[in-house]
């Protein structure tokens, strides 16, 4: 939804071609992977059940080629170029050795799920509380437009007022509330190193709002791109770590 205006900028641009080098793509998967080994052995105060979850946006939607915001279910679906994001982070991230794959409700979430979700023989499982943040009065409207409204609530809870409300829209303890129910469910299912496919705002606001060491610059100074990621350790009793925002580490 949201971080897709960073995509139409030079200097994001220049970034995703650095990022999108065979060498830089190889290294960061090699990193990824080092990261992903064990959850409770890099981390020593993580509970016993401690997982290692990885969060992962889609691939441009007709929605993000058109600038539109659009966060209907089930929504649009993935442009020629969302495809081929998908399938090159299905080429990037399949050594990982995901034990579980999730999705959104949205159609977006699903097809990039699909490419990963193949090679690894793993079936996708759609939660309902893994979608993007409803744009409300914003619907439709250019995302120029629509996120200075839609931050400025978000900012509020990420500074404890989870009780402002998107105008239209949901607040920020109704979306915490369903996303945490996502986040229970996939670790219930009690797969130790799952991949969820989700939506950028909707990742990052919850990270953001969840886990021990935030850093809340990183979503106005690194928005998530398309396939972007965000990993975390932990579990819903003990509460959760940062461990990787798409390269950076907190």
């Amino acid at each position: 939804m949201l971080a897709a205006r960073s995509q139409h900028t030079t200097l994001a641009s220049r970034r995703r071609s650095r990022r999108d080098h065979p060498v830089l793509r190889i290294a960061a998967a090699l990193l990824l992977s080092a990261l992903l080994v064990s959850c409770s052995d890099k981390h020593p105060t993580a509970g016993p059940h401690a997982v290692t979850r990885t969060f992962i946006r889609h691939g441009q939607s007709t929605c993000n080629a058109s600038g539109l915001v659009d966060t209907s279910v089930p929504g649009p679906g993935l442009t020629a170029l969302g495809r081929m994001q998908a399938l090159t982070m299905a080429d990037r991230f399949s050594d990982n050795h995901y034990d579980g794959v999730f999705a959104s409700t949205m159609i977006r979430t699903q097809q990039t799920a699909n490419f990963l979700a193949h090679r690894l023989n793993e079936p996708v499982t759609v939660l309902a509380g893994l979608r993007e943040i409803e744009g409300g009065a914003s619907e439709g409207k250019p995302e120029s437009l629509a996120a200075p409204v839609t931050f400025g609530a978000v900012d509020k809870w990420l500074m404890g007022q989870r009780d402002v409300r998107i105008p239209g829209s949901i607040d920020g303890n109704e979306f915490d509330k369903r996303f945490d129910e996502a986040v229970k469910s996939i670790y219930d299912s009690g797969d130790r190193q799952p991949v969820a496919f989700s939506h950028g705002a909707a990742i990052a606001v919850w990270a953001l709002m969840n886990v021990k060491n935030p850093r809340v610059d990183l979503l106005h100074t690194q928005p998530l791109p398309n396939t972007g990621y965000v990993v975390v350790c932990g579990d819903p009793a003990e509460g959760w770590t940062l461990v990787d925002w798409n390269g950076t580490k907190p």
